[in-house]
């Protein structure tokens, strides 16, 4: 009994098992709201669109989770005989440097507020960032995660940049390569079974022909444009191609491949 008294009585026990209440409570508090908000985020909001919801929401978890955890770090600075008060009044310099410091932090918060406010880019979203293209998975205080369509790695891009974020809507514009001594009507009436052909294809939404658009060197290039889901671009483009090609096989047309003439002097 003596032993428990003791350890009961003990300064460094106590302040171990407050924190560990102030840990559990933020945790219970941050489980809640989440659970509330996740609750919104499956009803849907008639207010947003189901992506800018699924966004704002995902945002204000980060946020809660940022404030829920800057007040445990400083009740538990409390409870270990740290004032926190005294701390924060007399940070001065070191305020400053921390300041300069956090700057692009700042610039972070304020974008990810920008980004939904002004509906950059949503959750679900295509988005590129330099060489890297793929659907937003992700909207947080500092950071905007896509899914990089090509490697499937989860690419973080800082707030910050969005001026450098292109959001892909989903066009992909083919040239059609036809000879020369092929009449336009018959050309044509092959572009259109291509056309056909192409909305039959599972990745391809829509597709249309948009003209003429190049004289090639070895070939007049009619132009179609095909829609699908930003994130099939790139199998979609070969189902495209692949389709393009055996209409025109089918239809005993040839793609053009640049000749040379040579005429020698005698």
């Amino acid at each position: 009994m003596d032993f428990i008294e003791h350890l009961i009585e003990n300064v460094w026990v106590q302040r171990v098992f407050w924190s560990a209440i102030v840990i559990l409570f933020s945790l219970l508090i941050y489980h809640v709201v989440a659970r509330i908000l996740n609750g919104r985020e499956k009803r849907g909001s008639k207010i947003m669109s189901n992506k800018k919801n699924k966004t704002l929401i995902r945002m204000l978890k980060s946020i809660v989770a940022s404030i829920l955890g800057i007040l445990t770090v400083l009740m538990v600075l409390e409870i270990y005989g740290i004032n926190v008060t005294s701390m924060l009044a007399g940070v001065g310099v070191v305020s400053i440097v921390i300041g300069f410091a956090l700057q692009d932090s700042l610039k972070d918060i304020i974008r990810g507020f920008v980004i939904v406010s002004d509906n950059y880019y949503e959750i679900g979203d295509v988005i590129k960032f330099g060489d890297n293209l793929g659907p937003v998975v992700s909207v947080s205080l500092l950071t905007t995660k896509i899914r990089d369509v090509n490697t499937m790695n989860v690419v973080s891009i800082a707030n910050r940049n969005v001026d450098k974020v292109e959001v892909d809507p989903g066009y992909i514009f083919i040239p059609i390569p036809m000879p020369y001594e092929l009449k336009v009507e018959k050309a044509e009436a092959v572009v259109e079974e291509i056309v056909k052909n192409l909305q039959k294809q599972e990745r391809v939404a829509t597709a249309a022909y948009q003209g003429i658009t190049e004289f090639g060197d070895s070939s007049l290039n009619y132009q179609v444009v095909v829609t699908c889901n930003p994130a099939d671009r790139l199998q979609a483009r070969r189902d495209s191609l692949r389709t393009i090609y055996t209409t025109m096989e089918a239809n005993k047309i040839h793609v053009p491949y640049e000749q040379l003439d040579i005429h020698n002097k005698k």
